[in-house]
């Protein structure tokens, strides 16, 4: 018998990655999908590819959308990057990282390919415990958006089939997802959590996705993996006098 299908949102961070992972492992046949939507940089689609890549995915799928053309955020926008927050502050407001209503957009998308393709599941690494306060992360808006997605496609009317939107990391901390991860065969290395990372690929240490990003490795005692700018000693903040 042939794998059931699933569509997994891959943006090229260490949350997508273990996502992916995740449905793989559950015995999916994952067709990923990415974005070119107008962010601040296309090195997080590099990373999306050789995640797809490393972990042998079907399919990966990249669309082209442009969300400058609406602004109003900082991975959009001609806003800066918030960097250096204080780690007990991060998740405690909304940043101008956020960019309004991506996940609705993007899990539209999903839901479009799944239908498409017959697939009735839709996996995103959204997380609400170690997270930078995005009010499209939590898990009461995945069980709306879920609702939603069984009353709104052909094949849910006619055929009565569901679909189920997993979001199998959602209550699991910074560091239980990068064990969680590397046991199931991701490589970390290959990821871009950064916002805004050197031209080169290294990250910058400092905005909010890495801050909460380095925590998870600590808190292993272990170093990231990942390159990181010159302000880093092996993906570990250096302290400056």
């Amino acid at each position: 018998m042939s794998k059931p299908k699933a569509v997994v949102l891959l943006s090229g961070g260490m949350d997508s990655a273990t996502t992916a992972a995740v449905a793989v492992q559950q015995g999916f046949d994952v067709h990923g999908l990415s974005f070119r939507y107008g962010q601040r940089h296309a090195l997080e689609l590099q990373a999306a590819h050789r995640t797809a890549e490393g972990l042998g995915l079907s399919r990966h799928v990249v669309l082209n959308i442009d969300l400058r053309a609406i602004g109003g955020s900082a991975l959009t926008d001609d806003i800066a990057v918030p960097k250096d927050t204080n780690l007990s502050e991060i998740g405690r407001r909304i940043p101008s990282t956020y960019v309004p209503a991506r996940n609705t957009i993007f899990l539209s998308f999903a839901l479009a390919l799944a239908e498409v393709i017959g697939a009735s599941d839709i996996f995103i690494g959204a997380n609400a415990l170690d997270y930078s306060g995005y009010p499209d992360c939590r898990p009461e808006y995945f069980q709306a958006f879920q609702r939603l997605a069984n009353l709104a496609t052909r094949s849910g009317v006619e055929t009565g089939l569901s679909v189920t939107i997993h979001t199998p990391l959602i209550q699991l901390s910074k560091r239980e997802i990068i064990r969680t991860g590397l046991a199931l065969g991701v490589d970390f290395s290959a990821t871009l959590s950064c916002y805004d990372p050197a031209p080169d690929g290294a990250a910058c240490g400092r905005c909010d996705a890495c801050q909460l990003r380095l925590k998870g490795f600590r808190e292993l005692g272990m170093e990231d993996p990942a390159p990181y700018q010159s302000h880093t000693v092996s993906g570990r903040r250096e302290e400056t006098a």
